[in-house]
């Protein structure tokens, strides 16, 4: 019988090189190390599946009737014009302005005006939170859960200072609630994701990242917005932002935007502060913040040469109100606020908030920079008012007087003293090419103060102006419609 022996051949990568060309062995070699990558990296990304089944059915959409408005529109608890809707892509303008639109036909109809917009359940018994704007100026408030059931709300309050709102569901039972977290561990870069109805398309996730934090908007200095990248638009409005916990962390409120549309900036309420917000509202009915009555500006870097600071940082004040808990206190205007409770202020738009949350009644201690040196001043808080008035600078008369700085200025006539609130100064009554005006200063300012040094007359001015140090950044308090503001020159 004849018996064949198996060949055996032993392996080695010279054998190999020898066998396959080198070519197709890097081509081999790139596959390999792609899919190891791209395996790689699908096991480093957040996977929301299991965060989203266990937080959707405590989120909720909420839409309401009001009676028509000539001119404009509720667009998902945002007004929008015609302009903004022809802004919009076709689909959208026919659906907004159709007969079928959910949201009451084109602006200036005489249906019913409608607005929709996201909230969420924060306690079994049937408290849901929301922007105050989804539900402004509402008749009837319907909520919708993921459930598909429609229960009647009551607004409880609102708090238009940080738009929020708090409705209360009438039949709800047992209702699923809603993990919360704290906001003020959050860091930048950490994953986050939105649930809410965007256009009306209910319970769609959007996901992205912290881009900053402590975000101040012009039209509220009381919130420490936080900023993502999570795609918002409207609809999305008062629906809860999350982390990877599944813990809510901030309330959608606001986006940035040119289109009507997202555009990559989102801001949201941090769930700290709507907390407090709610137990409040929920409570006594109302919302009190913390007040200290000053106007406060940032620092700059000329502005912190001019003050003898090593770099910018803290909250200059402007101005010191009258009959405020900062006047109590002893804070002047000029001083420049380091440290407010221990905590650093870096930027002047930290301080509002800080001010903000601490309890009416309580006393804060202060770090201040006054005249190159640091100070501690403890100051009692009081309570924020709801409406301040500004008031109006008016036009001066009297002889005038000009300064080698490029400014003519007029004795500060005393009827305009008292109206603004200063008890000397000078009136700019022309201005023209110079350090003055590159500085900002324009007629009908009132100068109060140049260099940390009192302006009470003609006379005061020219002899501060005289002694002024050549090529260096000074400081100058000028008042401007009835307010104080710090404005660097450079002689």
């Amino acid at each position: 019988m004849l018996r064949i022996a198996p060949a055996i051949t032993r392996f080695s990568p010279a054998s190999l090189t020898q066998r396959v060309p080198a070519s197709v062995l890097m081509m081999l070699l790139a596959i390999l190390l792609l899919a190891w990558s791209q395996t790689s990296l699908a096991r480093g990304l957040p996977d929301f599946t299991g965060l989203v089944e266990e937080n959707a059915d405590a989120v909720v959409n909420i839409s309401t009737t009001s009676a028509a408005s000539a001119g404009n529109t509720r667009f998902h608890g945002l007004p929008f014009d015609e302009r903004q809707l022809d802004q919009l892509p076709e689909f959208f303008q026919e659906f907004f302005r159709g007969p079928q639109s959910p949201f009451g036909g084109a602006p200036g109809s005489s249906q019913p005006r409608r607005s929709m917009g996201s909230g969420f359940i924060v306690s079994a018994d049937g408290y849901v939170l929301t922007n105050n704007h989804v539900v402004e100026g509402a008749d009837e408030i319907i909520v919708r859960l993921n459930d598909r059931r429609e229960l009647p709300a009551t607004l409880v309050g609102t708090d238009p200072r940080s738009d929020m709102a708090v409705l209360k569901l009438e039949n709800g039972d047992d209702l699923p609630v809603v993990k919360t977290g704290r906001s003020k561990d959050l860091k930048v870069g950490e994953w986050v994701f939105a649930i809410g109805s965007p256009f009306g398309f209910d319970y769609t996730v959007t996901a992205g990242i912290v881009s900053a934090l402590g975000r101040s908007l012009p039209s509220e200095n009381y919130v420490p917005f936080i900023q993502t990248d999570v795609a918002i638009n409207p609809g999305n409005s008062g629906g809860p932002l999350f982390n990877l916990d599944g813990e809510v962390i901030g309330i959608n409120s606001q986006i940035y935007t040119r289109s009507g549309g997202f555009m990559g900036v989102s801001f949201a309420i941090p769930i700290d502060d709507a907390m407090s917000v709610f137990r409040q509202i929920r409570d006594k009915g109302s919302v009190s913040r913390g007040w200290l009555g000053v106007l406060i500006q940032e620092v700059n870097r000329d502005l912190a040469e001019s003050f003898g600071l090593k770099r910018p940082r803290g909250a200059l004040i402007a101005e010191v109100m009258d009959g405020s808990p900062a006047q109590a206190g002893g804070l002047q205007s000029g001083d420049i606020v380091l440290e407010y409770d221990g905590e650093d202020i870096h930027l002047s738009s930290d301080l509002p908030p800080m001010v903000g949350r601490t309890p009416v009644g309580e006393s804060a201690r202060l770090t201040v920079l006054r005249s190159g040196k640091e100070i501690t001043l403890d100051v009692e808080i009081g309570q924020l008012p709801d409406e301040r008035g500004a008031q109006q600078a008016a036009p001066s008369s009297g002889s005038s007087s000009t300064a080698p700085l490029g400014l003519t200025v007029e004795p500060l006539a005393p009827d305009l003293a008292d109206s603004i609130g200063v008890s000397g100064g000078v009136v700019v009554t022309g201005v023209g090419k110079g350090p003055a005006y590159n500085a900002g200063i324009r007629p009908r300012d009132v100068i109060t103060e140049i260099n940390r040094k009192a302006v009470s007359s003609v006379e005061d001015f020219r002899k501060v102006v005289r002694t002024l140090p050549e090529g260096r950044a000074v400081s100058v308090r000028v008042v401007r419609q009835g307010r104080a503001i710090y404005l660097v020159m450079k002689p």
